[in-house]
């Protein structure tokens, strides 16, 4: 191990710069693993710029250079901007402490500045845990997809957020891999079919894909596929977001199997669901566990405090969000519900399924197979559906059915019914011409603008109505889309994309309850039409929230159309199906929640209690209870309704947010702008000489840049399919303020330009082409070198950064420190200044504004003799500083230690249950990260020294 000249040990930590194969490399992180010391670096030098790497201390001789042995070079650029964007792009590549609460780079995304978004943040963030594990349970439309960019974008900014996995549902990969950079400048490769085409292309196939993407997005049905068990097992993840988290809360499931796998195998988990729990505790406790498996005892009891700690939740009526969303989320207009008498035909067919299937006389249908009260009401809600609906189904059973007497008896009646539905489809469907006639009346037709979303159940409606409304209303075929389940990913993600942008033709788009999770349809539409009605209030507010969501501009449109049969018992009870769109408004408006109005939380259970219903099992108001019954309830009910009363205090709230740089440029664009010239021109010659076009446009908020090979190299992770559409590695067209980024990603989904991605992306903190460009500026140093400059000093000063990190490599806290030296001659003697920020040991130097540069620091490397006592004094001040910190961290992880323990000792009294085999497998695990979050080395860094504007002591 390498030793500084006390012979004490010199400490590799991020920020730190190594030597490893004789080339330079600056320590992103740096980790004690089962195998030694692994650091995860980028070059400096020459050789190795623009590339990343991992070493292990076992197989690589790594060499620290010691700090104290800084040489000092002056800086004779004008105005000194070589040593500028060198101070600036080290605190850029610092990362943010720990324990530090404010927000940097998510509060300077594309994105309006929510507070009760904010609070998610926070709460994801909060020091108390020691790793980020929320469940963000938000309601409908409150924009959890935000939530989860922000607390991203902080992780990266922590230096905990190099490798990200994020699991959704295949029909909105899209959507989020562009929420994500659009907003965020986070690049995701999407491993949709497409994606993983490319895979097998590039890699070999015995190759772990996951080890070769750092940020990857895919869906939950591709990943849990048995070919990427065994790469999962293996790979480890900064953090994973999984979408629509709800359905990994059974545990005998594949998706349950896999989420507690990545779970093991994350420091960050982000769970997301607006339906997060089933009613029943079992289920939400392993939802809970793989958050924190100690927040539930092995008794499986749910602690109310433990779950508020883990999660959050707000609906579109709660105090802090109505008081924030304003006029950017209008309210919904009230639905709208049409009885549709059925036809003479259609009430034959009705009239055939009450006497002879659903109430036959002799309370015996013609169902010759399991489950004989089940398959009745299939044939119900498929008429109910459409005649092509009841079509298909008839056939499907005729089509399975065997030679057997009851078989036949069955054969006999599905054809009399079939024969009496295909009179019906003759006649033609009295519910789709008032469907024609209700979209003319809400602007849809040729040559207008307007848009609907129709959802229907049954892919054979869906099929039917793709078919039919173009020619019905007089528009072209393309202006009807169809979307279900059975279509591959991306022409899910193609439809879905093609109904966000105004220039497309599509105007109607038909789909079943695939778009009702997740997709986002509000950007060009204001109707839904339910042309029929789920028998679950769950999946009602599920569509309602594609259009009524944050961002809607206009009052949405909520349309139902039921038909009616005449008399009978059939047209009497079908009624009730009406008041379920009624009760789902109720509940949006009182508790934001409807699920608590069913109590079952499930969709398949709330169709069983209508079925009940509608068999005349039950009443209607026993199974659907109201928003009072539901606020009066018992001590499970006011667990779960406590999910609405989020303890968001003022404290939380409150707007405190920090720059992700040092103040030394007023924005990211000077700071571009300023690394462009510096790297690519001599200060004589224009821009363009090097080869590299640059344009930078402030009245309109726009840069143009052709990208020089080392940056193309880096584009390669973006979107391919912003690639594709934008031709970034031919010209970056950069947005440099929050409006024109706004406004550009507003125009993608207005202009006729055949992308939703927008033509000047976002210039936000965390883009690509700052990284790079910070990379190009600590290049511009030699190894283990200063620049020495001139400033508002009495005597030569030098700045000094420290920092203490855990053994996971991470910045538990971060000190700025200037040591004067106000004896020249005498260099023992230094005074050691600590500074709240780098900005305000910039300002103690005179560094606050920019200074002009008369010439290079006479005698610059004399100066050297200052920087091993100012390491030195630094040190000693540190321990101080760092000393609140370290007990901090320390108590947190005793207090972590004991609830750890308290659960083993909880578990040793049940040690008869074998379910709790695997649970103490992921406290022990849990306990081999506490011990990983102890602080166990301190760096020090000298930065730069300045030495007095006139006189020049040395």
């Amino acid at each position: 191990m390498s030793e500084n000249r006390s012979g004490e040990p010199l400490e590799i930590a991020p920020g730190s710069v190594v030597v490893v194969r004789d080339e330079e490399w600056l320590v992103q992180t740096a980790e004690d693993t089962a195998d030694g010391l692994l650091i995860r670096a980028r070059g400096l030098s020459e050789l190795v710029r623009d590339t990343t790497a991992v070493f292990y201390r076992s197989l690589d001789r790594i060499e620290p250079l010691d700090p104290a042995e800084a040489l000092v070079v002056a800086d004779d650029s004008p105005k000194y901007r070589r040593a500028r964007l060198w101070l600036e792009s080290t605190f850029r590549k610092t990362a943010v402490p720990l324990g530090d609460e404010s927000l940097s780079v998510s509060t300077q995304a594309l994105a309006k500045p929510l507070r009760y978004q904010q609070a998610a943040v926070r709460k994801a963030l909060d020091p108390a845990n020691l790793r980020p594990r929320i469940l963000l349970a938000d309601a409908v439309g409150l924009g959890k997809t935000l939530e989860i960019g922000m607390i991203l974008s902080e992780l990266v900014r922590r230096g905990r957020g190099d490798r990200i996995l994020v699991v959704t549902p295949r029909h909105v990969l899209e959507q989020m891999q562009q929420e994500l950079w659009s907003r965020f400048a986070l690049p995701f490769v999407r491993l949709d079919s497409a994606g993983i085409q490319r895979v097998r292309q590039k890699l070999p196939a015995n190759r772990n894909p996951f080890t070769y993407f750092r940020r990857a997005i895919i869906s939950i049905d591709t990943l849990k596929s048995e070919r990427y068990a065994a790469s999962l097992r293996k790979q480890r993840w900064d953090a994973v977001v999984i979408d629509e988290a709800h359905n990994l809360s059974n545990a005998t499931t594949q998706n349950n199997k896999l989420a507690r796998t990545l779970s093991r195998n994350t420091e960050t988990l982000i769970l997301a669901s607006a339906t997060p729990h089933n009613g029943r505790a079992e289920s939400f406790a392993e939802l809970i566990r793989l958050l924190d498996p100690s927040a539930i005892p092995p008794n499986g009891e749910l602690m109310d405090a433990e779950i508020k700690r883990l999660r959050v939740r707000r609906h579109r009526h709660s105090p802090e969000v109505a008081g924030e969303v304003g006029a950017d989320w209008a309210e919904r207009r009230e639905p709208e519900n049409i009885l549709i008498p059925a036809g003479p035909a259609e009430n034959a067919v009705a009239a055939e399924l009450e006497h002879v299937w659903l109430w036959p006389s002799n309370e015996r249908t013609p169902y010759s197979g399991q489950n004989a009260s089940l398959f009745p009401w299939t044939l119900a809600k498929a008429f109910l559906s459409s005649p092509a609906a009841l079509a298909e189904t008839v056939k499907q059973r005729i089509d399975r059915l065997g030679a057997e007497a009851a078989a036949k008896a069955e054969r006999v009646a599905l054809e009399r019914l079939a024969a009496l539905n295909a009179v019906s489809q003759a006649e033609g469907s009295a519910k789709y011409a008032r469907l024609i006639s209700r979209l003319r009346e809400l602007g849809v037709g040729k040559g207008s603008s307007t848009r609907a979303v129709v959802f229907a159940e049954r892919v054979a409606t869906l099929t039917w109505l793709h078919e039919h409304l173009p020619a019905d209303l007089g528009m072209p075929a393309e202006a009807v889309e169809i979307m279900h389940g059975g279509l591959p990913d991306d022409d899910q993600q193609r439809v879905v994309d093609a109904f966000k942008q105004a220039h497309t033709p599509v105007r109607i788009l038909v789909t079943g309850d695939v778009a009702s999770e997740g997709v986002n349809l509000h950007s060009q539409c204001h109707e839904l039409i339910h042309y029929d009605i789920p028998w679950s209030l769950i999946r009602i507010e599920q569509r309602n929230g594609r259009i009524d969501r944050y961002g809607q501009l206009h009052p949405p449109g909520i349309t139902t159309l039921l038909l009616e049969p005449s008399g009978g018992r059939f047209g009497g009870d079908i009624r009730i199906l009406a008041k379920l769109v009624d009760k789902e408004n109720e509940a949006h408006r009182a508790l934001g929640d409807v699920a608590s109005l069913m109590g079952e939380y499930d969709v398949k259970g709330e169709e069983e209690a209508i079925r009940a219903v509608l068999s005349g099992r039950r009443k209607l108001d026993d199974v659907v209870r109201t928003p009072d019954d539901v606020l009066a309830g018992g001590d499970l009910d006011a667990m779960f309704l406590g999910f609405l009363d989020d303890d968001t205090d003022e404290e939380e709230s409150r707007d405190v947010t920090t720059t992700p740089g040092s103040g030394l440029y007023p924005d990211d664009i000077s700071y571009l702008d300023e690394a462009l010239h510096t790297a690519f021109i001599d200060p004589a010659a224009p821009l363009s000489n090097s080869g590299v076009s640059w344009r930078r446009d402030p009245a309109f908020g726009t840069a143009e840049l052709t990208p020089p090979p080392d940056l193309i190299q880096r584009l390669d992770v973006l979107p391919q399919t912003y690639l594709a559409d934008r031709r970034v590695t031919d010209k970056l067209v950069l947005a440099t303020t929050v409006a024109r980024g706004m406004d550009r990603m507003t125009e993608a989904l207005r202009d006729d330009n055949g992308s939703s991605w927008p033509d000047a992306h976002y210039l936000s903190p965390l883009h690509p082409v700052l990284d790079w460009a910070s990379d190009r500026a600590l290049s511009g140093l030699g190894r283990n070198e200063v620049f020495a400059v001139r400033g508002g000093v009495d005597a030569p000063t030098v700045m000094l950064l420290g920092t203490l990190t855990n053994k996971r490599g991470q910045v538990v806290s971060a000190a700025w420190m200037t040591a004067e030296f106000p004896m020249p001659d005498d260099p023992s003697f230094a005074l050691v200044t600590p500074h709240s920020s780098a900005a305000d040991a910039l300002a103690a130097l005179g560094w606050d504004s920019v200074r002009s540069n008369p010439g290079p620091v006479a005698g610059a490397g004399e100066l050297r003799r200052f920087i091993q006592p100012a390491v030195a004094n630094a040190r000693v001040q540190m321990r101080d500083l760092f000393a609140a910190a370290e007990k901090d961290v320390a108590h947190r992880v005793e207090e972590w230690s004991r609830r750890l323990a308290q659960w083993q000792n909880d578990a040793d009294a049940l040690i008869q249950r074998s379910d709790l085999k695997q649970r103490r497998v992921s406290i022990k695990q849990e306990q081999h990260l506490v011990a990983e979050m102890n602080p166990d080395r301190q760096l020090v860094r000298p930065l730069l020294v300045v030495v007095p504007s006139t006189g020049e002591q040395v």
